[in-house]
């Protein structure tokens, strides 16, 4: 496995350090300038934290000219056959509301120690809501072209996630005339046992209905790509490598079935079945209906937990004697699996087709629902829509289904371990993420990972090192993502480290030309300008 790393992969960390303002290292410490401090970017992204890191031109000049010749003088002493592409998220906000680029001096500041620390590229998150906000077809790119730009001036790659749901916690929002038609329609959103709608993204049910001032939602999530590839034409295949269709909440291939957990310490439940909006209830009394057995087809389960009971709080879930191993289970559990599957065919294909001819890679990604893996049931898988239990593999036809498009899946989770959760959740991500490996190898699917944990998980950064080397080959890992925490002295000199390790192709000190050694230690800066980058 290879982390591209030209140069010495420790004068490459102290330029990282000096481009962020890290001025000096003391006991493996990074420590932070405090001249001629600036504050910039006051967005909703970067607010209350108050972290600082240096804007260094001469650093930045002189260690491209440092990378450049190491590249073009010297050759590495060894490569890995395996290379794990390694890039780094961009804010949720990066791009605002009004489609400028958020806190731009703070970016470029981390794009260019993110180039001198190896890291291939980043993924940038683009909002349905931002680009085409205030009517149907009305595109506004300005915002994300620019950033686009930046990412290819600073020489990196740019993997793009297409995101077609809201974020009410990042305070991004569905387009507005989306959001006013389900203020008179509220069945185009997702709706659980007690009426209450998810209004972060559409039903799948209404995928193919027109629904949309006269459109399908797939219709309209066609023409956005269209756009997209249009309006990004420049770029594609050559700064931008990659795209993620968003596929659900989060952008991932599930429902929203834990819309309502508390936030506390106490056991993640289950979740709930997202079956009961009008359109999602015709589809299931008419399965019903032709399967000969119309009283299944009135609703979900009547005897499952709620969110946050415990699974054998009701008789649903209960490991032994519980209704989930009962014929009508079995029936609602398959269909209510089906129809996500094939809301995934539908986005999946669309994205495969319309990027086709460009050299674009497509992902979807799929959720990593462990809590309770370690039941007979799975019951937080159920209810995400994932009909994977100790006696039936729900995986196998989600992996033929991206094998059938030519698409890459995308698995977050690959900081998480199994000593780190709670006991009394039953979880295992472990088991579950090979679980899914195993499906995926079987279809010939390729398999790229994310971390969970934007502020680190226990143990995150040796979990990910396991999940990436030996059997486990991983196209494309996407560390997430870049803020005040992921720049601060508790975390980024822990990143540094963590990307050394990954490099198996470095430059030893003395492969370094003694002018080239000489330089690095001698970079000075005579003025700085300084970030105050800001968290949310």
């Amino acid at each position: 496995m290879e982390v591209s790393v030209i140069g010495s992969s420790q004068v490459k960390t102290e330029l990282a350090y000096r481009e962020l303002g890290f001025c000096n290292l003391k006991g493996g410490k990074a420590v932070i300038s405090s001249k001629n401090r600036v504050c910039v970017g006051r967005s909703t992204g970067w607010r209350k934290s108050g972290i600082r890191f240096t804007l260094r031109a001469t650093a930045a000049i002189q260690s491209e000219q440092l990378r450049s010749d190491s590249v073009s003088g010297r050759s590495t002493r060894s490569k890995s056959r395996d290379n794990v592409r390694l890039f780094v998220g961009l804010p949720l906000d990066t791009i605002s509301d009004c489609n400028a680029v958020n806190h731009a001096r703070a970016i470029a500041a981390g794009l260019k120690a993110l180039k001198l620390l190896g890291v291939e590229g980043v993924e940038l998150p683009v909002w349905w809501g931002i680009v085409e906000k205030e009517a149907m077809g009305k595109y506004e790119w300005s915002g994300y072209l620019a950033l686009a730009e930046m990412v290819q001036n600073a020489g990196l790659k740019l993997h793009v996630s297409l995101c077609f749901h809201a974020s009410k916690q990042h305070k991004l929002s569905l387009p507005e005339w989306v959001s006013r038609i389900g203020e008179s329609e509220p069945s185009i959103f997702f709706t659980d046992r007690a009426g209450r709608q998810y209004k972060e993204c559409l039903s799948l049910a209404v995928d193919d209905l027109p629904v949309l001032d006269g459109k399908t939602p797939v219709q309209v999530y066609r023409e956005f790509c269209e756009s997209f590839k249009s309006s990004f034409s420049s770029f594609m295949g050559s700064t931008i490598t990659g795209i993620s269709m968003g596929l659900g909440p989060d952008g991932e291939l599930r429902y929203p079935s834990h819309q309502r957990l508390v936030k506390s310490n106490k056991i993640t439940g289950p979740g709930e079945f997202q079956c009961y909006d009008k359109n999602m209830l015709s589809i299931l009394k008419h399965h019903a209906e032709a399967t000969g057995n119309p009283l299944w087809g009135l609703g979900g389960p009547h005897d499952a937990s709620t969110y946050n009971e415990s699974p054998n709080s009701n008789n649903f879930f209960r490991d032994h004697g519980g209704s989930w191993e009962s014929p009508y289970a079995d029936f609602f559990l398959s269909w209510y699996s089906n129809q996500l599957i094939s809301h995934g065919e539908r986005l999946l294909s669309l994205a495969s087709s319309t990027f086709s001819e460009t050299a674009i890679t497509v992902y979807g990604k799929v959720p990593l629902m462990h809590s309770w893996y370690k039941t007979r049931s799975h019951p937080s898988e159920l209810t995400a829509g994932y009909y994977n239990t100790t006696t039936r593999d729900g995986y196998e036809a989600v992996t033929e289904m991206f094998a059938s498009n030519s698409c890459k899946l995308m698995l977050p989770g690959m900081d998480l371990s199994d000593e780190h959760q709670p006991h009394e959740s039953l979880s295992s991500p472990e088991l579950l993420l090979a679980q899914i490996r195993t499906a995926c190898r079987k279809h010939g699917v390729e398999v790229s990972g994310q971390n969970s944990s934007a502020t680190g998980a226990p143990g995150g950064f040796e979990q990910i090192k396991k999940n990436l080397v030996g059997d486990n080959v991983v196209d494309l890992f996407s560390y997430q993502r870049m803020g005040a925490y992921f720049f601060s002295p508790e975390h980024f000199p822990s990143f540094t480290k963590f990307v050394r390790s990954l490099n198996q192709s470095e430059l030893h000190s003395d492969d370094l030309p003694e002018e080239k050694e000489e330089a690095a230690d001698s970079l000075r800066v005579s003025s700085d300008s300084v970030v105050c980058m800001q968290e949310a």
